[in-house]
């Protein structure tokens, strides 16, 4: 066996080769670098990596590259190059920004998602928009399904993206205002989220990584289990004033802060519910 990658040629570590996981049916091997760029072009090579030759990789990226060539031209020319995913559809410019935020904020985040969710991860720049941001991320499939699957939160709402080996993506969102809370069982290899509805529970299993999923539920629970207690409740209604103390007013302002800088309230909602604060004074 070579000790050199089939197609970057540098010397493969004992990771690349271990249990001969990067073995190309010709016998070549390629290191783990290699082997996310050519799973992105074909989604089968993760799973069924020992059924292709390094001939057959070497058509997949000349023809990856005849189609971007191609793409330029026509971008050039003035005429649209959409990028389609089920419904969704946007120009591939808006596409690759979107792309490189999300892979940014992934790493701010310190990511920990498994080779299995790169699907899931494609379908992202279709669903968030370069003023939503990504607050938290794990694996996390519907329980009792063999989906693999990543669950998103962002200051708005919860998604859920899932994919088989074959087939489209399944996308579930789910907005803020529908979560009533959260809740976390827990369990030595796989824990399970569940999100409470207004009419049901959603459950999720993280089977990839338990300590991952511990973090991510830390993270949501702070913003779905305690927003409803924390949010400052609208004082006085239509029509009404009713006097509150300076104190009160400046605890309750101390909390729309928190809210606003966890992202839960815009600048607009934190402008109005102080304004109706600062009305309510003795």
């Amino acid at each position: 066996m070579t000790n050199n990658c089939a197609l970057c040629n540098t010397e493969l570590t004992s990771m690349d080769t271990l249990l001969g996981a990067n073995t190309l049916s010709d016998g070549n091997v390629l290191c783990n670098k290699c082997l996310n760029k050519v799973s992105d072009i074909n989604e089968e090579l993760l799973y069924n990596l020992n059924k292709f030759s390094i001939k057959d990789i070497n058509k997949m990226m000349s023809a990856e590259k005849a189609e971007e060539i191609q793409a330029v031209t026509v971008a050039a020319q003035n005429l649209p190059a959409a990028i389609n995913s089920g419904s969704h559809q946007i120009s591939k410019e808006v596409y690759k920004r979107r792309h490189q935020k999300i892979k940014n904020e992934l790493e701010m985040l310190h990511a920990n998602l498994s080779m299995f969710t790169k699907g899931e991860i494609k379908e992202l720049p279709y669903l968030i928009s370069e003023d939503e941001q990504i607050t938290a991320i794990t694996d996390a499939q519907f329980v009792n399904t063999l989906d693999a699957g990543v669950l998103v939160a962002t200051p708005k709402r919860m998604i859920s993206v899932s994919k088989g080996m074959f087939g489209a993506a399944k996308i579930n969102i789910y907005p803020n205002e529908n979560i009533q809370s959260v809740s976390f069982v827990t369990h030595p290899r796989s824990p399970i989220i569940k999100l409470h509805l207004e009419e049901r529970i959603v459950e999720f299993e993280c089977y990839m990584d338990k300590e991952d999923a511990e973090k991510f539920y830390g993270t949501i629970k702070n913003i779905y289990n305690n927003s409803r207690e924390e949010f400052p409740k609208q004082i006085g209604t239509a029509g009404k004033s009713t006097s509150v103390s300076s104190e009160e007013v400046f605890n309750q302002l101390e909390k729309l802060g928190k809210l606003r800088e966890n992202g839960i309230l815009t600048d607009a909602e934190f402008a109005e519910q102080k304004k109706k604060l600062l009305e309510q004074l003795k």
